[in-house]
């Protein structure tokens, strides 16, 4: 006979991990029954919705264009800047362009005189171009952003070499025409088969900043620059292509005492005003639209600290307790149910303030980046999480302080000093106020970048949600050791 067979043993289950799964969610079903059974929290999340919506229309209705009046302005364009001066001839497929600079005067420490390689003539085309800058050494740019590849000395004479391959241009530079170091090189989407190659100056404008409480005034004027060029090069060369100019815009650049060509051969002599590169003083349309969270996050404030102060006040929380010991729970309940509906609000307020008043500027005049735009989509996005952050830091600074009217005074005075104290402060010490104070949340809402930038989107929506995280667990502590 053979032995009988053990029956196999059931695997073990945790009753004690299934009772606490259960437990967190039942606290949840529990807190948002609390909140949405409150008529006036419910009313508090609409109003920062409409709050936000409302400021937002209010904003467009009272915008109007600073553009030329020749048709609505490109959102793209209003971010870069794209002038100076340009001489060119046609390059079809691969080739080289090089040139000697054997003169530079005028236009600041960021003037620049050099060689570029570009798509069209049209402004926003992609480009390369290696320049000497008399404080940064030689670059190579591209992209319309600043800085670019590079560094060392910028004196002159410096000879200058673009070579192009493809979509792809490299940038040499030389001391002597024959010793040749490589600067970087930049990949041009959208590059056509026949490019334009030749010689190029540019300055930044002269600019003045006044930063006062609550705004800020800009006035700036152009800054002329000069350059001589020498044994300047397209090969292969074009039989019977001559040398050619980018149509002088309107404005400053207009001015022939400023801007201009003289030489021929292959000595060339430039003059020019404006800059190529990103637009630092651009406006946000986007963050001007979503300027109405300002007022709309009292509401998400007063939401959260209400959410907690009301059951101190009426003793509520010594039942919330007694049936869930495990107080700590109890909270991150909150936090959860807060944080949760103040992203809803906050998604609402942001859609709907961009899709409500982008109709309205445009009818202004006003250059409206779309919301398929990836900036806008995440400044949009973001102001649900910015809302959420909030909830949780007030609902935790409530807890901490255990009074309505103080808790609700601190948080926003976290939020809101920092952004008015900071347009009156000198620029660096402004932007570490930013930096370092939970105001820093409000980056999220950026979509171009400008001179007063202090901090990156997702860094700043992170410092908001450190001071969150931080005053959470405090609060988590403090509702541990002392009496509801």
């Amino acid at each position: 006979m053979s032995a009988p067979q053990k029956a196999a043993a059931a695997p073990y289950r945790s009753a004690v991990q299934d009772e606490a799964r259960d437990g967190f969610g039942r606290l949840l079903a529990a807190e948002w029954t609390k909140l949405r059974t409150v008529r006036r929290w419910m009313l508090a999340l609409l109003a920062s919705v409409l709050l936000t919506v409302l400021v937002a229309l209010l904003a467009a209705a009272g915008s109007q264009s600073t553009g030329s009046g020749r048709g609505r302005p490109d959102p793209a364009l209003l971010k870069i800047t794209d002038m100076g001066h340009y001489t060119y001839r046609p390059l079809a497929g691969d080739g080289s362009l090089v040139a000697r600079v054997t003169s530079q005067e005028g236009g600041g420490g960021w003037a620049k005189a050099g060689l570029m390689v570009r798509g069209s003539t049209r402004a926003g085309a992609p480009y390369a171009a290696l320049a000497v800058t008399p404080a940064h050494g030689v670059r190579l740019l591209s992209g319309y952003e600043e800085g670019g590849a590079g560094g060392g000395t910028g004196a002159v004479p410096r000879w200058l070499k673009l070579a192009r391959a493809g979509t792809t241009v490299t940038g040499y530079a030389s001391a002597d025409g024959r010793d040749w170091r490589r600067v970087g090189s930049v990949r041009l989407k959208g590059l056509p088969r026949t490019a334009l190659a030749g010689v190029f100056v540019a300055a930044p404008d002269e600019v003045e900043v006044r930063r006062m409480f609550g705004g800020e005034s800009v006035s700036g004027q152009p800054s002329a620059t000069r350059a001589t060029f020498d044994q300047v090069a397209v090969a292969p060369a074009q039989p019977g292509a001559a040398w050619r100019d980018r149509g002088a815009l309107s404005g400053p650049a207009a001015d022939p005492s400023l801007d201009g060509r003289t030489g021929s051969g292959g000595t060339i002599a430039l003059k020019g005003v404006g800059d190529i590169g990103p637009n630092a003083f651009t406006d946000d349309v986007t963050r001007t639209t979503l300027s109405g969270t300002l007022i709309g996050q009292v509401a998400i404030v007063t939401l959260a600290v209400l959410f907690v102060t009301a059951e101190y006040r009426r003793g509520m929380l010594r039942t919330t307790f007694a049936a869930a010991p495990r107080r700590g729970r109890v909270l991150a309940a909150k936090a959860v149910v807060a944080g949760l509906a103040s992203l809803v609000a906050g998604l609402a307020a942001a859609f709907g303030s961009v899709l409500l008043a982008g109709p309205v500027e445009r009818a202004h005049g006003l250059a409206v980046p779309p919301l398929s735009d990836g900036a806008v989509l995440r400044a949009a996005a973001g102001t649900g999480a910015l809302f959420a952050a909030i909830a949780v830091l007030s609902l935790a600074v409530a807890v901490i302080v255990r009074r309505g009217a103080p808790a609700i005074t601190i948080v926003l005075l976290l939020l809101l000093v920092p952004q008015i104290v900071a347009t009156g402060l000198p620029l660096s010490a402004a932007r570490w106020l930013e930096r370092l104070t939970p105001a820093a949340g409000f980056a999220i809402q950026r979509t171009v970048d400008r001179y007063d930038q202090s901090i990156g989107p997702w860094a700043g929506l992170g410092v908001l949600c450190l001071y969150a995280a931080v005053a959470l667990a405090a609060a988590a502590r403090l509702v541990a050791r002392r009496d509801a």
